[in-house]
């Protein structure tokens, strides 16, 4: 399939959601509430399902794994540089540090679903649960200036990361799912991708945000560019197969998740900045994805 038409349908979803948010009454806590539902209960039953029946085992992914630690490391420390590079204030570079790093799990997993279906989404599943810790220590870390405590409980509370302990877990213990939970897990799992996406649109923001444009486009060059460019230079030197490669693209390749807002805002304040990189780099991932998706191929 055209790698443009593979990620079109997602991407019009989240146009859709911008539609949505701006030209009808469903308010903010409509969109707050759908993204709180999606983050804490169907994504985390669309994770474990996929992991707990998982026809893989987990060490058979250490390649893939290993190259996914790699490029997001690699983005960390280009992300370091935007502070001496443009002189950001200490707040605002806090806030928009894990913009070059953190990926919308949404996306990934329904560009995962279409690039090779069930094998796909447990590769991409396996892929989230183990970089989500990763990310949110980083950016927590950035954020709380050091305090260990708070990082800890971060990161011991996130559903996804729960969800994917559990599904492995589960997927080691050799248990079978019984067909009720499954059928309710199946379920809640075909909700959390689309109206993931559609909340990824509700949540766009184009406001100025108080980020100098250099800055702005150097997160954009680190996020949508150097990090698939690793991507894809790590999976040749680890021989990866043609699936984990693509899985790999889709994953260093999405924009930044919409809960960096949300974690910039509430942790200290500086919301602004970070919603006009996601925004920002939301559209322009519309083009990037699909040739760095074509490249894996």
């Amino acid at each position: 399939m055209n790698a443009a038409l593979l990620v079109a349908p997602d991407f019009l979803l989240i146009a859709l959601g911008a539609l949505l948010a701006r030209r009808f009454a469903f308010g903010a806590p409509f969109w707050e509430g759908v993204e709180r539902l999606v983050y804490f209960v169907l994504f985390p039953a669309l994770l474990f399902r996929s992991l707990a029946t998982a026809p893989l085992a987990v060490a058979d992914a250490g390649a893939l794994a290993t190259t996914a630690l790699g490029y997001t490391t690699g983005g960390m420390l280009l992300s370091a540089l935007a502070k001496p590079l443009f002189a950001l204030p200490r707040d605002t570079f806090a806030a928009c540090f894990q913009c070059g790093f953190r990926f919308n799990t949404y996306l990934v997993l329904a560009v995962a679903a279409r690039l090779g279906g069930a094998d796909a989404v447990a590769l991409a599943s396996l892929v989230v649960g183990l970089m989500v810790p990763v990310v949110n220590v980083a950016a927590v870390g950035m954020l709380a200036r050091g305090h260990a405590g708070r990082i800890a409980l971060e990161i011991v509370r996130n559903p996804l990361v729960i969800a994917t302990l559990a599904g492995i877990g589960w997927n080691l213990a050799s248990l079978p799912l019984p067909q009720v939970p499954a059928r309710v897990l199946e379920l809640a799992a075909d909700g959390a991708l689309p109206l993931g996406l559609l909340a990824v649109g509700a949540a766009l923001r184009f406001g100025r945000g108080g980020l100098p444009l250099p800055a702005l486009a150097w997160f954009h060059a680190v996020k949508l560019v150097a990090l698939p460019a690793m991507a894809l230079a790590l999976a040749h030197a680890l021989a990866l197969t043609a699936l984990e490669t693509q899985v790999a693209l889709a994953h260093a390749s999405v924009p930044t998740a919409t809960s960096a807002y949300i974690l910039a805002a509430r942790m200290n304040g500086r919301g602004a900045p970070v919603a006009l990189v996601i925004s920002t780099g939301t559209l322009i991932a519309a083009v990037t994805m699909p040739l760095w998706i074509a490249a894996a191929a």
